[in-house]
């Protein structure tokens, strides 16, 4: 870090001709960005000189000054190669962050060149069309309807305490915990012993080393610089022990972390996730190590996630700041019945959610059991109200702290770093609108909303669906089958085909999502189709490649004068795996080929099936291939 550097632009601080000020005096802000978010998450970036900037700053705030082209970015069937024209329009509600280039010193000042980034909206004829938009848009009806919605009833059971007149504002409260994977460029570690390190629990909140320490600290104190209010870096779950080079540096790292940063309202809290996720990658890699945000890695050991915290807040005309999911007794009761709402809403509605927190092949690698990911929609309250307790196995849960209730909120555990929290918000923002809605307007108490969510499956209740139960307090991994957990808690997808289907197959629970006309059906579908373009992409030209590339590197390693019955017996089996997976003959396609050609067909129900059989065969294969390899000795 250097001194004397602007890092942001506070919201509201500065009026434009300030603006223009700060710049003139801080010249190693050479350049300009707008970002734009796009319906996959991507953010745009551009080098704009400050001078043109500085020059037609009245131009950016209206949406004149930029022009960009949507068909490059993900906006499918929106912005067409026909027509591409995208107007970039500066959003000055939000900070603004200033991106350093510490490899490019500028001659004059002696200071890395920055880049101002600009956060900023997407707009195509005339209509908003990216993910900050939707977001943006969607939280301005949700206020408006929460307003509404005290106006009317004045009081709300377990918010007796406030008078409904009295609300003057509702605030939205978010924030994301980052995981991350680091390592050493090139190197690799065997699955079985990152799995055996963490069945030991050999790396979680250990202590940090060399350049991961290093990293780590440089990490956090640039958030700092930036606002972000970091509050904890540390190990996580996976990951196995460096090693120590001549040289006395380590190698061989393959680590597991996590870094979490303070709340902020849900617009800037996105547009901070995007700002730590670039702070993080340019320490580590600044101190020679890869970072990767993908959701699993490593196939067979701990994935990583990115837990969403959400909650509701109301300003009240003297200034006072209130939970709304916090009941007034925080003893007596879990909730409020806004709170109550909001969980029904976001479980009700959670397979039209789904989409937009797991659209990728990567994203649900990871929803599997046994490392903690969430695999079933279900939440969990605690055991009492007096003891709050936190159960990890489940979709969304309740963090609360009797001693202090504006720290309720719901852990959403299901998105990943890669999901676009932009739209992942909105999605589970309007769903909870939807639930509170419902929740109010029956009128009945919170004892009453405990029950509704709390029933058990062929319950009939007066908003949950009958046939499925809600809440569990148990270990849901453990103490529930496969069957019971389908039966239950609905039936997880196990592809972005099956998961981006459920948006054709509850056209209700889509409409709680689209009410207000922020995130629009076009928009929706187009979300869709670029997830399932990227599906059938890397499915075709990552995914079968990365296989076959398994299937070649399972040769022989056995003779026929050391071999055993038993290897000859794995190497049988290894040996029909191969050729059933990557294997064409003219009697018979193999599971590769008969991939491409249901995708090439259109026949993506098929496609899908048999992506769900290729993954259990690939993991049959690896598993048998292990035994196999570890059975080979050299005999004398």
């Amino acid at each position: 870090m250097v001194k004397d550097l602007v890092y942001l632009i506070p919201a509201g601080k500065y009026g434009k001709e300030e603006i223009i000020s700060l710049l003139n005096n801080h010249p190693e802000i050479k350049f300009a960005s707008l970002v734009g978010i796009d319906l996959a998450g991507n953010d745009t970036d551009e080098k704009i000189p400050i001078s043109l900037f500085a020059k037609d700053m009245e131009d950016f705030y209206n949406g004149s000054a930029v022009q960009t082209d949507g068909s490059s970015v993900v906006l499918t069937g929106i912005a067409t190669l026909n027509n591409a024209k995208l107007d970039m329009l500066a959003d000055a509600s939000v900070n603004w962050f200033v991106d350093y280039n510490y490899e490019h010193i500028d001659e004059e000042t002696g200071k890395p060149v920055g880049t101002l980034r600009i956060p900023a909206f997407l707009v195509h004829n005339g209509l908003r069309v990216d993910s900050r938009s939707i977001l943006a848009q969607s939280l301005e009806y949700i206020r408006a309807e929460l307003k509404a919605i005290f106006q009317k009833n004045g009081k709300i059971a377990g918010l007796e305490h406030i008078n409904g007149a009295d609300v003057e504002d509702v605030v939205f409260t978010a924030a994301t915990e980052l995981e991350f994977w680091v390592k050493t460029p090139t190197n690799k570690a065997e699955v079985e012993e990152l799995s055996a390190s963490q069945v030991l629990q050999e790396q979680y909140w250990q202590r940090t080393r060399g350049n991961v320490r290093t990293a780590m600290e440089q990490a956090l104190l640039m958030m700092s610089q930036y606002g972000l209010e970091p509050e904890m870096g540390h190990k996580e779950v996976g990951g196995v022990k460096a090693t120590i080079d001549e040289a006395g540096h380590l190698t061989h790292v393959m680590e597991q972390l996590e870094i979490d940063w303070k709340f902020s309202n849900a617009l800037q809290c996105a547009d901070n996730e995007l700002q730590a996720r670039i702070l993080v990658k340019e320490a580590f890699r600044a101190n020679g190590l890869e970072v990767t945000f993908k959701a699993k890695p490593i196939i067979g050991v701990a994935g990583s996630g990115e837990h969403t915290h959400v909650g509701f807040a109301a300003k009240l005309k003297s200034g006072k700041i209130v939970n709304l999911f916090s009941p007034a007794d925080m003893k007596e009761y879990f909730l409020s019945a806004i709170g109550y709402g909001a969980i029904m809403g976001l479980l009700k509605h959670y397979e039209v959610i789904n989409p937009f927190i797991s659209s990728t092949n990567d994203s649900l690698n990871r929803l599997k059991p046994g490392f903690e990911a969430p695999v079933c929609i279900v939440t969990s309250l605690g055991h009492t109200p007096a003891v709050p307790s936190r159960n990890r196995t489940i979709l969304a849960g309740l963090v609360r702290d009797v001693n202090n209730p504006m720290a309720t909120r719901f852990e959403v555990r299901s998105p990943n770093p890669y999901t676009n929290t932009y739209i992942a918000l909105t999605a589970i923002y309007m769903s909870m609108l939807d639930g509170i809605k419902a929740a109010v307007n029956s009128g009945k108490t919170v004892e009453e909303l405990d029950a509704e969510l709390s029933k058990d499956a062929g319950v009939q209740g007066f908003y949950l669906e009958t046939e499925r139960a809600y809440r569990s307090e148990h270990d849901v991994f453990d103490d529930y089958s496969d069957e019971e957990r389908d039966r239950l808690f609905a039936k997880p997808p196990a592809t972005v085909w099956e998961n981006m289907q459920n948006i054709t197959k509850y056209p209700e629970k889509v409409k709680a999502l689209t009410a207000g006309e922020a995130f629009r059906p076009e928009l929706i579908k187009a979300f869709v189709a670029g997830a399932l373009v990227r599906w059938k992409t890397e499915l075709l030209n990552r995914i079968i490649p990365e296989n076959l590339d398994i299937v070649k590197d399972a040769k022989p390693l056995h003779d026929a004068d050391s071999a055993s019955d038993l290897d000859l017996n794995n190497w049988d089996k290894i040996n029909t795996l191969r050729v059933y997976l990557a294997k064409d003959c003219l009697s018979q396609k193999s599971l590769f080929t008969r991939i491409k050609d249901a995708i090439e067909a259109g026949e993506f129900d098929i496609a899908s099936e048999l992506q769900i059989e290729m993954t259990d065969k690939v993991s049959a294969l690896k598993t048998i291939y292990r035994q196999y390899k570890k059975n080979m000795i050299h005999i004398c």
